[in-house]
């Protein structure tokens, strides 16, 4: 009898190992399935490079937000300096232009413009003229200057009130000049509202989007400057296209007040990280948070809110962030049981361990990786063959690692079929694809390709698939019907305890 109560709980134990090795299915998804989805990048959070063309029709448009400018006096032949990169007298008397050279514009119109220090002050003087300075941490009508511009980049810059800057004609000399995101474009709706195309793109299994959004969204049609109105009514019409078309929809709070990473794509006006270090910054990010969840908690379409998009390891302590996803959560539960609360992992040299030992929520979470084999020096030199094998010795050992670990589910939020390999082939890319897809399908909660559109071709989805660089089997990840699903378990269940009794 003991020997036969013995079997019965070896039995029971296989049964349940196999129960939980099917794996997780996602809540709100059809077909016990996880998530498979494209970001739509570069839509209502823009980004100049996604969609270049977006900027031709921009007056001065080499002097956008962000853009390192250095001033070069004609007469003197000096550059003007702001001593110790700011908090000093702005002097014309470099002869090499450096760091203290260097300035960051904030663009207020086409002519009108801030100028940013390395030490991130702002240069000021007084309406009547007198000493220009760099001591100013915030800009106003003070820290406001007119550039009037004549040919070869020769400009001469004047106060608000009409005075003129005594240094003369100034040369202007552009460093660098980044596509912000900040910049006052036209929203264009990416989603192709031919019925056709929508109806290919569900048969490739994709069953979510993940929508990049910035935290002014929450002022509606008046943001506040230099950001423009219009991204929630498109967020409105994406939630009604998502629900009649079974699609699910995952916002993500890409861009946080003041930048939480410094990237074009986190509202940085010019490269800084100012969100940890400002509690009303981290108050206006969980306003937004809340200003979603109200709005969007109840909606069939909403399958979960992610709190923000990669805080920099770099510039963001863990201190700083743990606290604000735990009130994040504390804000969606608030308005839903149910939706997902998707913490980012924080890129950089950050473990994704670190949120799973945090304690941040119990219910419906999950933690997003992002998986690029581009931006480290690491990739640069790798071939083909190498960028393959490390998906399958480092990104799957942590996935069935983090997988097995208690707490949130597993995301692979970013990833593209993209790397540094010159010269790939077609085949190339479509092993380069497969693995991805075969490792990423196994994360626990699911996986979303960055990016729908795109004009660099292999991070566009649409022509990715089109072109057959990425192969998407269709209705292969939307996971198979629960009733043949069932019958497989039982049929699992069953031989394993014939196996028991047997031996």
């Amino acid at each position: 009898m003991e020997f036969l109560f013995s079997k019965w709980v070896s039995a029971f134990l296989l049964c349940c190992w196999f129960s939980f090795s099917i794996g997780h299915s996602v809540v709100g998804l059809h077909g016990n399935a996880r998530v498979r989805a494209v970001n739509l990048g570069g839509w209502l959070v823009i980004e100049g490079w996604i969609k270049p063309s977006l900027f031709d029709d921009i007056p001065n448009g080499d002097m956008l937000d962000g853009t390192q400018v250095q001033f070069k006096s004609v007469t003197l032949q000096k550059y003007v300096s702001a001593q110790n990169g700011g908090g000093l007298n702005v002097t014309v008397d470099r002869d090499d232009p450096l760091e203290w050279e260097t300035f960051k514009l904030w663009r207020v119109s086409e002519s009108v413009f801030q100028f940013r220090t390395s030490e991130g002050n702002f240069l000021t003087c007084s309406s009547d003229g007198g000493i220009v300075t760099a001591t100013a941490e915030s800009p106003s009508d003070s820290e406001t200057f007119y550039i009037e511009r004549n040919f070869n980049n020769r400009v001469h810059i004047k106060l608000k009130g009409g005075t003129y800057i005594q240094v003369g004609m100034i040369i202007l000399r552009h460093l660098r000049w980044r596509l912000w995101e900040s910049c006052k474009v036209t929203i264009s709706l990416l989603m192709d509202t031919d019925t056709t195309k929508q109806k290919k793109f569900l048969r490739h299994g994709i069953n979510a989007v993940r929508i990049p959004v910035g935290w002014w969204i929450a002022s509606n049609s008046n943001p506040p400057a230099p950001f423009i109105g219009g991204s929630l009514e498109a967020l409105d019409n994406a939630f009604s296209w998502a629900q009649a078309y079974g699609i699910k929809c995952i916002i993500d709070l890409h861009a946080g007040p003041g930048s939480q990473n410094g990237m074009e794509h986190s509202a940085s006006r010019d490269g800084t990280v100012n969100w940890p270090t400002s509690p009303e910054f981290i108050s206006q990010t969980l306003d937004a948070i809340e200003f979603l969840a109200s709005r969007y908690a109840v909606h069939p379409a909403l399958l979960g809110i992610e709190l923000l998009n990669e805080p920099s390891a770099a510039d963001v302590p863990l201190d700083v962030l743990v606290p604000f996803y735990k009130q994040g959560y504390k804000i969606v539960r608030k308005y839903s049981t149910t939706a997902y609360v998707i913490f980012c992992q924080r890129i950089g040299n950050a473990d994704p361990f670190e949120l799973y030992q945090a304690n941040i929520g119990s219910l419906n979470t999950v933690v997003d990786l992002h998986y690029y084999n581009l931006f480290d020096r690491y990739f640069d030199i790798l071939t083909s063959l190498e960028n393959i094998q490390f998906i399958y010795k480092s990104r799957q050992s942590q996935i069935q690692a983090l997988n097995s670990a208690n707490g949130p589910l597993v995301f692979v939020g970013e990833w593209v079929n993209e790397w540094n390999v010159t010269n790939g082939s077609l085949a190339d890319y479509q092993d380069f694809g497969r693995v991805q897809l075969d490792v990423y399908n196994a994360a626990s909660f699911g996986w979303s390709y960055w990016t729908l559109k795109c004009e660099k071709k292999h991070w566009d989805f649409e022509w990715s698939v089109r072109n057959n660089y990425l192969q998407l089997q269709p209705g292969v990840y939307v996971g198979k019907s629960p009733g043949k699903r069932i019958s497989r378990v039982i049929l699992l269940l069953g031989a394993a305890c014939i196996w028991i009794f047997l031996h």
